[in-house]
């Protein structure tokens, strides 16, 4: 069984930065693709990020794009969302998730969820 378990979450003002982090126990991730998801109020939950196993190739949505980066260090089974230039629409909860089988030009479809940490960027 594995455990995803996030960190880093908090209250923001708009402009500012957060890293959020999420580390793996239970069975070593470094072979498995690792992203990020988001719920906000009201919302359905929406991708956000992935990086391959290797840590050679992420992918981030439009909404995003140039303002995160996720990255990994499978030495700590550990994956980062650094943040920037945060908006108040970033607001949600943050999700850390794992797929087995993810590489560039696949749907991210996770094998395995966190339980979330809240970002909340105030106007």
């Amino acid at each position: 069984q594995v455990q995803l378990v996030e960190s880093g979450g908090g209250l923001v003002q708009a402009g500012g930065s957060l890293r959020l982090s999420c580390a793996a126990s239970g069975r070593t991730l470094s072979m498995y693709g690792l992203g990020w998801f988001r719920q906000a109020p009201g919302k359905e939950r929406e991708f956000v990020a992935a990086i391959r196993w290797s840590g050679d190739t992420t992918y981030s949505s439009d909404s995003v794009k140039g303002r995160f980066t996720i990255s990994r260090d499978n030495a700590k089974n550990t994956v980062y969302l650094q943040t920037r230039n945060l908006k108040p629409e970033d607001t949600a909860i943050y999700y850390c998730a794992a797929d087995r089988l993810w590489t560039l030009g696949q749907p991210f479809s996770p094998d395995y969820w966190g339980q979330g940490t809240q970002v909340t960027v105030s106007s």
